[in-house]
């Protein structure tokens, strides 16, 4: 009586058990140590259009294409969260080894699916999903597509030896960087520069012009926008340079020419480190360090009422004013050659020299266009001239007629004239008083703050003999 009862109790719960897996809504499957079927579910079998029965006994290869239940039979291990194709459509499956005594009895197959409409669904998401992870990888390529360092950076100067060194040093912090400096002298060189020394240099350096972008679509290139957001919005929404900035750096170049309307938008991010996207209303949350640049003096734009007094605050707590290339004769001749050396290595030719009258007419320009004026000259000459060194000739006519011998009395524009012997009067007294700041400005006859700020003009630093 007790067998015989115990017989229908085991009886039950395999009529139990048959009856759950069969009322899964997800696909399953089982095989044995070799990979015979040897259960297979009605759900799963309907999707496949075979008979559930006849499938029994055969190799799972020939009841599912593209399966590895005999695989995961073989090596022991599951596959969790695995996509597998099945009749043209991409589904989620887990592979369960099932062991006994540490050896493979079975393999449980699960396809994840309620029915065969939400397979569909199912594979629209995945492929959603995979164009997704496309759109950030493209994105991050070309975020981290340049790599300037400080060695990048050329110059003999006094000067740019210094800015390297405060360059540096703020890359030991993750307080904010304003860049100032005429347009060409290289403030995105010093904002890569910074990014790459800090413990930030392998996340994204994430780089937006503000002059650049149109004023109706800056909020969006800065926070991204939702799916629907307005009218050619892509239809899975755009992540915004903050966003992609997690953990690296946001560089805002010509921060000056930001609209008066974004102005305490970007200083609640800057303060809080939040945002929304544009038609969104998910927060999001971003670790970034953010570097400016300007070629603009934002104190003027402040009492012009056309820059926020506490944002320029906020920006302002790393400072670097990068002095014009006129301003550091020195570093013309240093930089033309790293420029003439990287065309020669870029279009496999020799060593480019320059003549001693090219080197001259280089001294004696304005170069009101900085480095990248130079750079554009360099240019020029090597697409006209005819052997490896560049001539006069070779030189813009306004650059030949500038030329000067090293002994020339050069005429200088009268306001030059007056900075170049303001800058040689500060020098001179501060090695009078032995760089005592305060007795050097009462040599001067000026108040010690304003010999702060024409120190910072003519890039000044202590010990210096320019």
């Amino acid at each position: 009586m007790a067998n015989h009862s115990g017989t229908t109790t085991i009886n039950s719960q395999l009529e139990l058990f048959h009856l759950i897996f069969d009322n899964l809504y997800n696909g399953a499957m089982v095989t044995d140590a070799n990979g015979i079927v040897t259960h297979l579910n009605r759900p799963y079998a309907q999707f496949l259009g075979i008979d559930p029965g006849r499938s029994i006994g055969k190799h799972c290869t020939d009841v599912v294409e593209n399966t590895r239940m005999h695989i995961v039979a073989r090596t022991g291990k599951p596959e969790i969260n695995q996509t597998q194709t099945i009749r043209g459509q991409n589904i989620l499956v887990h592979r369960i080894p099932l062991k006994k005594s540490g050896k493979v009895i079975a393999v449980f197959g699960l396809v994840m699916f309620q029915d065969v409409g939400e397979v569909v669904k199912l594979a629209k998401k995945l492929r959603h999903l995979e164009s997704q992870v496309k759109q950030y990888k493209k994105e991050l390529m070309t975020l981290r597509s340049t790599r300037y360092t400080l060695e990048s950076i050329i110059g003999n100067s006094r000067a740019i030896a210094d800015l390297k060194q405060e360059a540096l040093v703020a890359a030991t912090n993750t307080y904010p960087v304003l860049i100032a400096g005429e347009s060409g002298t290289g403030k995105e060189l010093f904002a890569q520069s910074i990014h790459h020394a800090s413990s930030r240099g392998m996340h994204p350096f994430v780089q937006i012009n503000c002059a650049a972008i149109p004023k109706d679509l800056l909020e969006s290139e800065l926070f991204g926008y939702d799916r629907g957001a307005f009218t050619g919005a892509r239809s899975a929404g755009k992540p915004g340079k903050f966003e992609l900035a997690h953990q690296g750096t946001i560089f805002l170049d010509e921060i000056g020419d930001l609209p008066l309307a974004m102005q305490p938008k970007l200083l609640r991010v800057l303060e809080e480190k939040v945002f929304e996207r544009v038609g969104g209303n998910t927060v999001i949350e971003s670790d970034f360090r953010l570097i400016a640049a300007t070629n603009q003096n934002l104190e003027r734009l402040i009492d012009k009422g056309r820059f926020r007094k506490d944002l320029f605050y906020r920006l302002n707590v790393i400072s670097l004013t990068i002095p014009p290339l006129k301003a550091r004769t020195e570093d013309i001749i240093p930089i033309a050659r790293h420029l003439l050396r990287q065309s020669s290595q870029t279009s496999d030719a020799g060593e480019i020299r320059l003549c001693p009258e090219a080197i001259h007419a280089l001294l004696a320009h304005s170069w009101q266009g900085n480095v990248r004026e130079l750079s554009n000259v360099l240019e020029r000459a090597l697409s006209t001239m005819s052997g490896d060194v560049i001539e006069l000739t070779d030189l813009p006519s306004a650059l030949q007629r500038e030329k000067a011998p090293p002994d020339a009395v050069a005429v200088a524009p009268i306001r030059e004239v007056q900075a170049n012997a303001e800058k040689r009067a500060i020098v001179a007294a501060l090695e009078k008083t032995g760089n005592n700041k305060a007795r050097a400005a009462s040599l001067l006859g000026i108040h010690r703050t304003l010999l702060y700020k024409k120190m910072k003009k003519h890039a000044i630093a202590l010990g210096s003999r320019r």
